[in-house]
């Protein structure tokens, strides 16, 4: 009798081919879209195509420990290991032979088909094989159905920060939520006499469009450009980023249990991404928009200074001038102060994913330090990079992390 339904997700690299090379595979249940394992290794100098074979052994493996009886789809953006083992293509190459006996030996081939997919859409499988070659290590990760680790994983050593404290757990504040305060909590935190719990809001600003290419002001007022291939790929490695908060970053974050976006084309595409490698649904709210630029929607600097001469400047230097028909940044700033003060309200001890947009990030980051507004413009926020706040109940919050980079 078949037992369940598993995808394959696999890939691999060679940087020099052969060079450095690295492999990235990960077992996600088709239905749920959760990811039940992960594996990745550094592999040493071997050629692309082995690097692409042995992450297909690796993600077969992982799904035959979880189901031995799974009907397995692989998907990989290999278009040779497709039809090389669809068996349209012969194999010529002896150790891509004997990695793909490998492969057919681990489970019946009767129980598993092989699909092509482009490379954006195997990007949690890329960031495995790049982590992998990045750190020269071996990744071992298994999810119960919760998506809490199952099994230890193989990371490197200081992956937790080096002044990291262990502290007493805590109960958790909203019930469901899987853990408020891990065993470990960074020092150098501000300074509290309570034991009080935040909300820990992740910001997230969206993946590069043709706008942000050509530096073009794109804001709320049309529901504007799409993502980028480029900028789907760094979606991709920002929710890989985000996936290891309460993992093994941050340790006193809990897991992500909420994911929000604005209702921007670019921030919906990037929250999908978002939605695919954490397992949860993807909630609107037009209060997390883009700045309306008004007039200026869609127009470069150069553009806007020789139609405004002077305003653009001012708009970025006094943060209470407004955009000609549209808003200024104390206007997103105050939108930005009523959505989280809405996410803080809805429980503590959690922590809610909002994807967003730059003047947005700027604007939660400058609310959450009461720092002068006319200050916010001052802070970068490159596309796809992760920021992090924690707001408490009584009014205070914390800083956590300004514009962390996912990756080129």
């Amino acid at each position: 009798m078949p037992g369940a339904r598993l995808v394959v997700e696999a890939d691999g690299g060679s940087r020099g081919n052969p060079g450095p090379a690295g492999y990235g595979a990960l077992v996600r249940d088709p239905t749920t879209g959760r990811v039940l394992a992960e594996r990745a290794e550094y592999l040493g100098v071997v050629s692309n195509n082995v690097a692409e074979y042995s992450g297909l052994v690796a993600g077969l493996r992982a799904a035959v420990e979880i189901d031995p009886d799974a009907v397995i789809e692989v998907r990989l953006d290999s278009r040779l290991v497709v039809e090389q083992m669809s068996g349209r293509w012969k194999i010529k190459h002896e150790d891509m032979r004997r990695l793909a006996a490998q492969a057919r030996a681990i489970v019946s081939p009767q129980q598993v088909s092989y699909t092509w997919v482009p490379r954006a859409e195997n990007s949690a499988a890329d960031v495995l094989a790049n982590a992998a070659m990045d750190r020269r290590q071996t990744i071992v990760r298994n999810y119960d159905a919760a998506g809490a680790a199952a099994a230890a994983t193989a990371e490197l050593a200081d992956a937790e920060p080096a002044d990291a404290e262990p502290v007493g757990s805590a109960p958790a504040a909203v019930p469901g939520v899987r853990a408020v305060v891990p065993e470990r909590v960074a020092s150098g935190a501000p300074i509290r006499f309570d034991d009080a719990q935040p909300v820990t809001v992740v910001l997230v600003r969206h993946g590069e469009t043709p706008l942000t290419v050509s530096k073009a002001y794109s804001g709320s007022s049309v529901p504007g450009p799409p993502l980028t291939e480029h900028g789907r790929e760094q979606a991709a490695r920002a929710a890989e980023l985000v996936y290891r908060i309460g993992r093994d970053m941050w340790g006193d974050v809990p897991d992500p249990s909420e994911l929000i976006a604005s209702p921007m084309v670019r921030t919906q595409e990037t929250a999908q991404v978002f939605a695919q490698r954490l397992g949860l649904p993807v909630r609107t709210e037009p209060l997390f928009a883009e700045c309306d630029f008004g007039a200026w929607e869609g127009l470069t600097a150069a553009e806007i200074e020789q139609g405004w001469p002077g305003q653009l400047k001012r708009w970025h230097d006094d943060a209470t001038f407004r955009a000609p028909g549209g808003e200024s940044i104390e206007d997103v700033g105050a939108r930005m102060r009523t959505g989280l003060q809405a996410v803080r309200a809805a429980g503590v001890g959690r922590t809610v994913v909002v994807v967003t947009h730059s003047v947005s990030v700027r604007s939660a980051v400058g609310v959450a330090i009461a720092a002068n507004s006319s200050a916010w413009a001052r802070i970068r926020v490159a596309p796809a990079s992760v920021s992090i706040i924690r707001l408490w109940a009584d009014g205070t919050s914390e800083v956590t992390v300004v514009g962390a980079p996912s990756g080129a």
